[in-house]
């Protein structure tokens, strides 16, 4: 490597660089660092990773926030049930597959269908398989969907529908911070529905906060948790306080810290997906977290739909600024282009020959 690294730091990277697997204690020492030289080398040695396995190109991927209503009480979100100062809606099947027809149109790789854990859908989940089945049917696309914790038979329903991912994030794998954060809800529920969707063919994204009061070493565990569980795309969100929420005065964490496990991910999760978000901090944090070893764009949300976004609402939404073509040219700034569609498709059939 070209790089002057410290001597540790250049070790483990080379270590990373052959494929070889970094130990608890090695990854650690990669996210405490703060040497110039050593976050350059990190941060470059997960592009050249990513270029090895996917070259310069990155995956687009659509949005659609369906539902804002939920029947949990999660300390962290704009739209747990209690929370009286956010927008509450449930799009019409017909405005969904509105939304996903355009995004279709606009060159999305993947369609993203998110919603809170909605009893409208999951006490009645024949709604959602029939939405998954007509929106596979009219736009021919990949489908990710995010409905929370739900049954076997849901899945196995869900999977014959069309789904491709199924996204349920653990924000930690501590546990007793998953207890403050998802009041009420089950750790082992979560990771056995990941599995059981691993079982019925389904791909799986999982997920994690940074700046939740964890540890560093609780940051490590949950790169090691996410790689053990057989996750095809990891993923971090910086946490951003929502007004009403019981965490609504917490600060942010700094952007470098989302860099870095970005990096880390990619240097751990060497041929995975990782995505890099549009939600928090516009095009710029879009360019800094692929500039980190991300490769797919999330996030983008057709324009004058009255969707909404996760840690932003709202943010350039309307304005018709989180769409392929307006984020294309930031994209090739940083020395990154769109794959094709069949591309992803390629990579996803291959994630799934690996399924147990």
């Amino acid at each position: 490597m070209d790089i002057k690294a410290t001597t540790k730091t250049s070790a483990i990277l080379e270590k990373a660089l052959r494929a070889k697997e970094l130990t608890k204690n090695e990854i650690l020492h990669l996210f405490r660092t703060n040497n110039t030289m050593d976050l350059y080398s990190i941060f470059s040695t997960a592009q050249l990773i990513r270029e090895n396995s996917f070259g310069n190109t990155v995956f687009p991927c659509g949005f659609v926030y369906l539902s804002t209503y939920c029947r949990n009480f999660c300390t962290f979100c704009y739209y747990r049930k209690s929370n009286d100062k956010c927008p509450r809606y449930r799009k019409t099947p017909e405005e969904v597959l509105k939304y996903a027809k355009q995004l279709e149109k606009s060159g999305v790789h993947l369609i993203d269908l998110t919603l809170g854990e909605d009893p409208y859908y999951t006490m009645n989940f024949n709604r959602l398989i029939d939405l998954v089945k007509t929106i596979k049917n009219e736009t021919g696309l990949p489908i990710m969907v995010s409905p929370g914790v739900v049954s076997k038979d849901m899945l196995h329903e869900l999977v014959k529908a069309g789904m491709d991912w199924y996204a349920l994030y653990q924000e930690t794998h501590n546990r007793e911070l998953f207890a403050k954060l998802r009041i009420g809800q089950s750790f082992e529920a979560r990771i056995t529905a990941k599995q059981q969707a691993k079982e019925e063919g389904a791909l799986i994204e999982e997920g994690i906060l940074i700046g939740i009061g964890e540890t560093d070493r609780d940051r490590v565990d949950s790169i090691i948790a996410m790689k053990e569980i057989g996750a095809q795309q990891t993923r971090e969100m910086g946490f951003q306080p929502q007004p009403g929420t019981p965490m609504e005065d917490w600060l942010s964490p700094p952007l470098l810290d989302e860099m870095k496990y970005i990096a880390l991910m990619r240097i751990t999760n060497q041929d995975k997906l990782i995505p890099a978000s549009y939600d928090c901090d516009g095009t710029k944090g879009l360019q800094l977290r692929l500039m980190a070893g991300a490769n797919v764009v999330t996030s983008l949300i057709p324009p004058d739909s009255g969707l909404k976004g996760v840690a932003h609402a709202e943010l350039n939404v309307d304005a018709g600024l989180r769409t392929v073509n307006s984020i294309e040219p930031y994209i090739k700034k940083i020395g990154l282009t769109y794959a094709s569609r069949k591309r992803y498709v390629e990579y996803i059939d291959d994630y799934k020959k690996m399924l147990p």
